[in-house]
């Protein structure tokens, strides 16, 4: 097995044993943390199937974690408990946000891109402080976790092994698209979108889809965290969070899926162990950080790849042309790539 499948297979059995190994030490509060790190995870790995993949720099991301797990407290406030009804709502709220500023944002690029999309996050933080029935600035209490039949979210533990079941559908999920026909469009609109232009694939909508995935399923990270914290605040769309969010996908690896769960796990343990020892934690965070991005530029995961090609992602690979060839069906591909 390979280097980093074997480390890959370890982390999630690391993950799946959590629960036991807190009962056993008598540590519930881990399994608290460890949660957080599941939720943080399926919002770092949405945001990597746009940026890692599709080159397509969100500062805004952060709007959808937000969005959904609002939805989950007006929802509930309004004495909606329906689970079902819950994630349904996240999701398709967060797709629908996501559609509309995907419209605007996705007709520019580099830095325009990246201010609008912050610009958009900052709108909807400023709306959800000014709305004072939702608590405002002061966040908004959810009075019971939604209700699924047989599910009892109120128990750590549910909430625990239903994030991490999450996670692995989101995983496998995203492993499919990026592997498919589609996935390749993506790839290779972020290597050269004018070629793929002039070759005929409507790269525009392409990236729109793209976009709503990475939203509605970080609307869903979301909706899982107002379950666990059972309240909500504006201060979980800011732009720090969506910094936050890129600093997760950076740190594990670009473009490898299972790296901004590395990134994520590695962060908020950090930032838990670091905030405990001193208030400046931050002070100690930002070095370790610019010696991952100059001495591990595929991030934590990338040093468990084999050999220089790695796993595939966060740049164009050298066989991409053929990729292209084969996974896009079109004759005369190869020779226009």
């Amino acid at each position: 097995m390979k280097a980093k499948n074997l480390f890959i297979v370890v982390f999630l059995l690391a993950l799946a044993s959590v629960p036991v190994l807190s009962r056993v030490f008598d540590q519930p509060f881990y399994m608290d943390i460890v949660t957080r790190i599941l939720v943080f995870s399926i919002a770092a790995v949405s945001l990597d199937l746009i940026l890692g993949y599709g080159g397509m720099v969100s500062f805004g991301h952060a709007a959808y974690l937000g969005i959904g797990a609002y939805t989950v407290g007006i929802l509930s406030y309004h004495g909606v408990t329906d689970g079902f009804i819950h994630f349904a709502a996240a999701i398709l709220v967060c797709a629908l946000l996501a559609l509309l500023i995907g419209l605007v944002s996705l007709r520019t690029t580099g830095i325009h891109f990246i201010m609008i999309t912050l610009a958009f996050a900052q709108m909807l933080y400023f709306l959800a402080i000014s709305i004072d029935t939702y608590g405002g600035d002061d966040g908004l209490n959810i009075m019971q976790p939604s209700e699924f039949p047989g599910l009892d979210f109120s128990k750590p533990i549910v909430l625990y092994y239903v994030s991490f079941a999450v996670l692995l559908v989101v995983l496998w999920a995203f492993r499919r698209i990026v592997k498919s026909r589609f996935g390749m469009v993506i790839r290779g609109a972020k290597a050269n979108e004018r070629r793929m232009t002039a070759l005929g694939y409507p790269v525009f909508r392409y990236k729109l889809t793209a976009f709503v995935i990475a939203g509605s399923v970080c609307g869903l990270a979301g909706a899982l965290l107002a379950n666990q914290l059972l309240f909500i605040s504006p201060s979980a769309m800011h732009w720090t969070r969506s910094g936050e969010i890129m600093i997760m996908v950076i740190l594990g690896g670009m473009g490898s899926l299972f790296g901004p769960v590395v990134g994520a796990t590695a962060y908020l343990l950090l930032e838990h162990w670091l905030s405990n020892a001193t208030e400046h934690w931050q002070a100690l965070m930002g070095p370790f950080l610019i010696l991952v991005v100059l001495f591990a530029k595929r991030g934590i995961l990338g040093i468990f790849r084999d050999g220089p090609g790695g796993a595939q992602g966060a740049s164009a690979p050298p066989c991409i042309k053929d990729r292209l060839r084969m996974a896009l069906g079109k004759k005369g591909v190869a020779s226009h790539v």
